[in-house]
């Protein structure tokens, strides 16, 4: 857990046009090269980061890194319980 400073101007990542109640992602740019997490379930528990981490982890989502961690998506390829990788969708 990090202290972040009090006045940051957090950014929810919720879906568009969904009031809540969540819980969401919500990300800071701090001073400098810094960056704050946190979920809006638990608020006082803030991870910081650098900005070139962030930047790196931007594009690793935009180029499909993270999406065997989507699951029921479809068209991505998902591992059956005998090891085969399969596609959905």
């Amino acid at each position: 857990m990090t202290d972040a400073p009090a006045d940051l101007t957090w950014i929810r990542a919720a879906p568009e046009g969904d009031p809540g109640p969540g819980p969401w992602i919500e990300i800071a740019f701090g001073t400098g090269d810094l960056v704050h997490l946190r979920e809006t379930s638990d608020p006082e528990n803030v991870v910081t980061t650098t900005r070139t981490k962030w930047e790196a982890f931007e594009k690793g989502v935009r180029a499909g890194e993270f999406d065997h961690f989507t699951t029921g998506a479809a068209n991505h390829p998902t591992r059956t319980g005998s090891g085969e990788v399969r596609t959905e969708g």
